[in-house]
This record gives structure tokens, sequence and C-alpha cells, in this order.
């Protein structure tokens, strides 16, 4: 097997891992060994974030249509549940944005809700 020397690739991997350390407390944003353990973590936890992030804003939505929701009488599942009834597809991101932004463009999403459940067997097929 031929012998690599990986000068300048070795510098510039090192030099991106140190980058990306800077400001790290003591060795961890000064030493690549330190550095690179550092970073490592460091991605791990900015993945597992990313995926939580999607599960805290999808959470924060639903707290606030259940919020406006019960405001208007009509808890948030039966709200959901009468939306798909009566063919309203909207996501949750907007209904939220609906809920706080326009009061009584979101009482009409209510009324709608509440004529879908009113409907007779509309759900049971």
């Amino acid at each position: 097997m031929p012998r690599v020397k990986r000068s300048s690739h070795r510098r510039a991997s090192r030099k991106k891992t140190l980058s990306q350390a800077s400001g790290y407390f003591l060795t961890k944003g000064k030493l690549h060994r330190s550095a690179q353990e550092a970073v490592e973590r460091a991605l791990k936890f900015a993945y597992v974030g990313r995926k939580n992030k999607k599960r805290d804003f999808r959470s924060l939505w639903i707290t606030r249509i259940n919020a406006a929701c019960r405001a208007a009488g009509l808890p948030y599942s039966k709200f959901m549940h009468g939306l798909k009834l009566a063919g309203v597809e909207l996501d949750r991101k907007v209904l939220a944005e609906i809920a706080v932004v326009d009061e009584p463009g979101f009482r009409l999403l209510v009324d709608k809700a509440k004529a879908g459940l009113a409907q007779p067997s509309a759900g049971q097929a």
C-alpha cells in the first residue's frame, strides 16, 4: 500500500475543526483532539435539536389552537375532528397563526367545525 502524505488536507481539516470550536472553554477551543471531541458532541446535539425543534413548534401550535378553541366554546380534539369532517385542510401552523392574528376568521373556522360535527353520520362510512 502506498504511503499517503496528507499535509495540506490534514492542515485544512484541523483548521476547520478548530474554527468550529472557536470560543469553547479552555483547551476545547485550542487543541485539535479536544476540539474534535467537542465539535462532534456539539454536532450530535445540534442534530437532535433540529428534530426537537419540530416537536416543540407543533406543541406550541396545538396549545395556541386549543386556547382559541376553548375561548370559542369547543375543545381542540372536537375542533380538529370537525374541520376534517367539514373538509377544511389547514395545517396546525396556519391554524395557530389565524388563531393569534385573526380572531373573527378563527371564529368562522370554529363555526365550520361545529357544522361538520353536526352533520349526521358524516364521519362513519
